[in-house]
């Protein structure tokens, strides 16, 4: 099925990225990240089932990431483009000091836990030595055409322990069969080689933009073919953000939602001949650029209910590839930090990327961004002040909320005064950030929670948000105070608190 896309910043992105294989079921079943459901259901039932979707190991583990980065690095990186034509000669390729464990090491050294590397842009140039075509680094001056960008990359991740995942973009400006069936094979082959070469592959990252081909032709992609050859070769992979695993946040500014569900509809009302069965074979339901995808108003827009988690995309420069004339203009630490609080902390992982010049270094403009960057989320976070607290309320043990553990939590029932935790600072403390964790192993249940403290013997609110799921961020104007409650206002079923804590950002005051 191919879908609709957006074009913004030079690249193009899914707005409806996830297919499924057909499925046929008459009135509900439920997998773990998977349910099936109908019309006839209350929103009351809606509500549980949304409620007891959980992630697959795979989704997990991406969630827990937190941090990734994008090397977006190709043929356009030495013609100055965005995007190419497919026509550029291959000897334009070449990289005069390029060294793939200094891309990794400076991602390392900032937190990010996991690299993509664009093997394939649009333009069709190949970052490793395919057999499927001769537009690839194989008739490049670099290394006297015998270099592979893509084990360099892989080999540096391996060697520091950070996950690797490749780019392939489906689109192809350059291959003679595309807009053809050919072409899907094309793409199994180079799958097929991404996927058996390099060792463990942890994201496939699948941009779903799709125009013309040098023969003029569009293509259809077979996505479903390739998902499944995927599972076949690597099923530890995340499939993104045109795939089932991970969806696109709908924009490229590094900004989440404000309210952002892991839990989404998907598919659309299609009924079989005998009217009495659901058939499942669509992608999410309402509108993947909206303020909010998966609120109890929208869980009944699809056939089915998905555990789809957000990537929130942006590169740390106004374009993708590297372009000299943007040295200048690389984001900030401070802009960093933001976008971090509003991406990480707003329940997506973060996708940053950070392109290499022609000569194959990350730029001392990006370096020095980033090492900012780390410098500040280190200040920020080195303390918990809540580690001392006692608890005063309702809620006795408060130990899974600060043990630094997201597998542990405390479930709140819900029931008369079971919806919130008071806690004692042992003194006055002063802060201005909050953080919250849900056990999403359990599922994402808090619709909407509010931060107070004791000031003259009355509570008042510090802050108040919807969403937390895997971790929640938010920033307030400082605070000086002895107590803290934290109240959940409303969920779905019981809330499993997995993390609590206060921190003080000395420049944020």
């Amino acid at each position: 099925m191919i879908h609709n896309r957006t074009k913004k910043n030079g690249i193009k992105r899914t707005l409806l990225g996830l297919t499924f294989s057909s499925i046929v079921l008459s009135g509900y079943s439920q997998t773990k990240n998977f349910a099936v459901v109908n019309s006839s259901m209350t929103e009351k039932q809606l509500v549980e089932i949304a409620a007891n979707i959980v992630p697959s190991p795979q989704q997990l583990r991406w969630q827990r990431l937190e941090l990734t980065g994008f090397i977006h690095f190709g043929i356009n990186t030495f013609t100055g483009r965005e995007w190419g034509e497919g026509k550029d000669d291959p000897k334009l390729f070449n990289p005069t000091a390029l060294d793939a464990k200094q891309w990794v090491k400076a991602c390392k050294d900032a937190g990010i836990k996991q690299v993509i590397i664009t093997a394939k842009h649009h333009d069709g140039f190949c970052l490793w030595p395919t057999k499927t075509t001769e537009y690839s680094l194989k008739n490049s001056p670099w290394k006297e055409g015998k270099g592979d960008v893509v084990k360099e990359v892989a080999d540096a991740c391996k060697e520091l322990g950070v996950g690797f995942g490749v780019y392939v973009s489906p689109w192809d400006r350059n291959h003679p069969t595309y807009g053809s069936d050919a072409y899907n094979d094309v793409m199994v082959a180079q799958l097929t080689e991404l996927l058996t070469q390099y060792g463990q592959v942890d994201e496939v990252w699948f941009d779903g933009a799709n125009g013309e081909g040098p023969n003029g032709k569009k293509q259809i992609y077979d996505f479903e073919r390739w998902y499944a050859h995927i599972r076949r070769l690597q099923p530890q992979a995340v499939i993104a953000v045109s795939g089932p695993d991970v969806r696109w946040v709908g924009t490229e500014t590094g900004q989440g939602r404000e309210e952002e569900w892991s839990v989404v509809p998907v598919g659309k009302k299609n009924k079989t001949d005998n009217g009495s069965q659901t058939k499942v074979d669509a992608p999410p339901a309402g509108d993947m650029m909206g303020n909010v995808l998966g609120s109890r108003s929208q869980l009944k827009d699809g056939d089915a209910l998905k555990w789809y988690p957000a990537e929130t995309d942006v590169s740390i420069r106004p374009g993708w590839f590297y372009h000299v004339d943007q040295d200048k203009k690389v984001k900030t630490a401070e802009k960093l930090k933001e976008i971090y609080f509003h991406s990480v902390g707003r329940n997506g992982v973060l996708l940053l990327n950070i392109p290499p010049d022609k000569r194959g270094l990350i730029s001392d403009y990006d370096l020095a961004a980033l090492k900012g960057w780390r410098k500040k989320l280190d200040e920020i976070f080195q303390e918990n002040l809540l580690k001392k607290a006692k608890a005063v309320g309702s809620v006795k043990k408060i130990k899974p909320l600060l043990d630094g553990n997201d597998a542990t939590h405390h479930l709140f029932s819900m029931k008369a005064n079971d919806n919130s935790v008071e806690m004692d600072l042992n003194g006055e403390k002063t802060f201005n950030v909050l953080l919250l964790q849900e056990n999403i192993r359990v599922g994402q249940r808090v619709e909407k929670f509010v931060l107070e403290y004791w000031d003259n013997n009355q509570w008042k609110k510090a802050t108040e948000g919807t969403t937390i799921g895997y971790k929640r961020l938010l920033e307030f104007p400082t605070i000086t105070t002895s107590k803290v409650r934290l109240r959940i206002i409303s969920a779905r079923l019981q809330p499993a608190l997995a993390e609590m804590g206060l921190y003080f950002d000395k420049n944020n005051q």
